[in-house]
């Protein structure tokens, strides 16, 4: 009898155990493999006709481990893009993003709405513009242009992108080119004379 209850309890007390660690571990492993920046973007009080369907996508490390982490998210929404603009920059100002203005935001002229943002140690940039739709192809043949195609009148809604990357990362937190001719060695506005050899001409004695 004794024997029988020491086998019991020391069952009880393994499956406790394995119980106990098994709980921490599944949670911990969850966190690991899912990025908390998505939770974040989650986390965004948007309309729910602005993030009808939503796709991640992120490469690099969360250590920084040879590349660091950038996390992409594209979103499709219901509504026109300006709508859908001001609806993700109202949620993120209220979520303690700040508005960041930099010459480098957007890094070349884009169509649509182009912001730029920044909360602690992370950037976000954040383009609504129109959607891209093209029709599948029909028996074989490859799919009209967007602008002669039937469907194209039934394109509406809007494109919504969104990267978030670390600061230290980000190469436009750093110092930006500059013109001063101490740095560059070339005068961007170089006095213009009248010699074309640029000398100076002397002065009569």
């Amino acid at each position: 009898m004794r024997e029988r209850r020491r086998l019991r309890l020391g069952i009880l007390v393994l499956v406790s155990v394995v119980l106990l660690g098994a709980v921490p571990l599944y949670f911990g492993l969850r966190a690991l493999s899912h990025d908390p920046v998505f939770n974040t973007l989650d986390g965004l009080d948007v309309p729910s006709w602005a993030a009808v369907k939503t796709v991640d996508h992120e490469s690099g490390s969360r250590w920084c481990l040879q590349d660091c982490r950038l996390r992409e998210r594209t979103i499709e929404s219901q509504r026109a893009p300006k709508e859908t603009a001001q609806a993700y920059e109202q949620a993120l100002a209220a979520d303690g993003w700040r508005r960041w203005k930099n010459d480098r935001c957007p890094e070349q002229p884009v169509e649509g709405s182009y912001t730029c943002w920044r909360r602690d140690e992370l950037t976000l940039d954040l383009w609504v513009r129109e959607p891209t739709c093209v029709p599948a192809p029909v028996d074989g043949q490859p799919a009209p242009s967007p602008a002669t195609a039937p469907a194209a009148e039934e394109c509406t809604g809007s494109l919504v992108q969104v990267k978030v990357r670390n600061a230290i990362d980000d190469e436009r937190t750093g110092p930006q080119p500059t013109t001063d001719p101490s740095l560059t060695g070339v005068d961007p506005f170089p006095s213009l004379t009248d010699d074309p050899l640029g000398e100076l001409t002397p002065s009569p004695s």
